[in-house]
């Protein structure tokens, strides 16, 4: 007979109320949520006790993080170190390679990544076996409210405002986008994981006000094969950064490691 995974869901957010929920009413077979990890008090929002980080650990042996790259930077290790489980949504987090190799190194809780907004990177994965991939590009096009960032001067922020049609935000490497859009750019992240290489995926932000639908191309080729994968998602209501399907991506990895048959690997 199959163990439950015993759950614990680190953020309240757009990401965990939906995983969360899904998981109190058993919707996830072989599994079920026995805590919330949140700097905020929650009351009777969430449907499981609100637990310290180290009472999580104690209780659970699967970590969902929903938080933020923050929180795999500070806990990540702690989490694996503990014997449990952890499931990343915020990938962007692994653009630190020094943080990536020792997430991937640490141990006896193994860690584990959601494809979040984009499909294809299975296949990615598979076809790095057979040789590198030349060329890998991502395009990103969102709302340019929710791409505006602190760092940014007047002259961008005016362009962006004032928009009519598509305007580029900015272009550079895996390494170096999802520094600048932490919570908008996680998707490149997780194709340069799929990848295996940073500086390989060339990636290209567009602010478009005309954008109801947040909009991920990737294109990729090597000697072996050529690839594309295009896809179109309605923004979160309560959290327009980030894409509708992605608490349904973490929800479909849970149930992969729950054991749930049936499940595309």
């Amino acid at each position: 007979m199959s163990t439950v995974r015993k759950v614990g869901i680190v953020g309240w957010g757009a990401i965990g109320r939906v995983v969360g929920t899904a998981l109190a009413e058993g919707r996830v077979g072989g599994a079920e949520l026995v805590c919330v990890v949140d700097n905020r008090p929650l009351g009777e929002a969430a449907p499981a006790r609100q637990a310290t980080f180290e009472e999580a650990l104690e209780a659970c042996d699967l970590i969902v993080e929903a938080a933020g790259q923050g929180v795999v930077r500070e806990w990540g290790e702690r989490v694996l170190e503990s014997g449990t489980d952890l499931l990343i949504a915020s990938t962007g987090a692994l653009t630190d390679e020094d943080l990536a190799k020792r997430l991937l190194a640490a141990g006896p809780g193994r860690v584990y990544f959601t494809g979040g907004a984009v499909g294809g990177l299975d296949l990615l994965q598979a076809a790095r076996s057979l040789g590198p991939l030349d060329e890998v590009r991502l395009t990103t096009t969102k709302l340019p409210s929710t791409l505006e960032q602190p760092w940014m001067d007047e002259e961008l922020l005016t362009r962006m405002r004032s928009a009519t049609g598509p305007v580029v935000v900015m272009t550079g490497t895996a390494r170096e986008i999802p520094v600048k859009f932490p919570k908008s750019t996680n998707v490149a992240a997780s194709v340069a994981l799929a990848v295996g290489d940073l500086d390989t995926v060339r990636v290209q932000v567009v602010a478009d006000p005309a954008a109801h639908h947040t909009r991920h191309v990737i294109e990729a080729s090597g000697a072996h094969g050529a690839y594309r994968f295009e896809v179109a998602h309605l923004p979160d209501p309560g959290n327009p950064a980030t894409s509708q399907v992605v608490p349904y991506a973490v929800l479909r990895s849970l149930a992969a490691l729950a054991g749930q048959t049936g499940q595309i690997l």
